[in-house]
């Protein structure tokens, strides 16, 4: 049975090494797609699939029983990845969790994936008893931003440039409690 917001084709799981090919595929076409005119275009370009596979192996083994990698799946293919670990961030409440990542191939942006993956992600945090989620999220990328507001989540006030290929990249930081009300109601809307 799925909630609101949810599809009956998405199913979502634990990730595995044996999937890295593919969540590597998802990273590289979902930063071209999601950040493109955000970033420099040359550096989205030059992403290559092959040498994302060895580091999301490398991340993958690095972050085993401290991040939570799930894969979302359509037909038995891996359309989407989200992962969630510790905050390494100064300042939010203890056991708060950071979504590191979520991805989608580009031809399954607002078709139900994302929010299935993402009340996937917030219910293994909230049934974890972590008590907060934040994220980082790029301030020009303003369909993620209303993807993550609906979601429950509130810019907190913090922000932070990084740098790519010399160009300085804003971000800002949302958060949202982790409580009982089921991650799929709260994403309606």
């Amino acid at each position: 049975m799925t909630g609101p917001g949810e599809t009956a084709d998405v199913a979502v799981r634990a990730m595995e090494s044996a999937d890295c090919p593919a969540v590597a595929a998802v990273r590289v076409r979902g930063w071209q797609f999601a950040y493109a005119g955000l970033m420099p275009q040359a550096y989205l370009d030059a992403m290559d699939i092959e040498a994302e596979t060895a580091r999301r192996r490398e991340q993958f083994d690095a972050g085993a029983g401290r991040v939570v990698n799930l894969v979302a799946e359509r037909a038995g293919a891996v359309v989407g990845w989200g992962c969630y670990g510790p905050s390494q961030d100064a300042g939010v409440p203890e056991g708060t969790v950071e979504l590191h990542t979520l991805y989608l191939l580009p031809e399954h942006v607002s078709s139900g994936v994302g929010r299935t993956l993402l009340g996937a992600l917030l219910d293994r945090a909230r049934a974890a008893g972590h008590p907060a989620m934040t994220l980082w999220v790029v301030t020009g990328n303003a369909r993620a931003r209303r993807f993550y507001v609906r979601a429950g989540f509130s810019p907190d006030g913090t922000e932070e440039l990084y740098e790519i290929q010399g160009v300085r990249v804003p971000e800002l930081r949302y958060a949202r409690a982790l409580s009982d009300v089921p991650a799929a109601a709260e994403s309606r809307g």
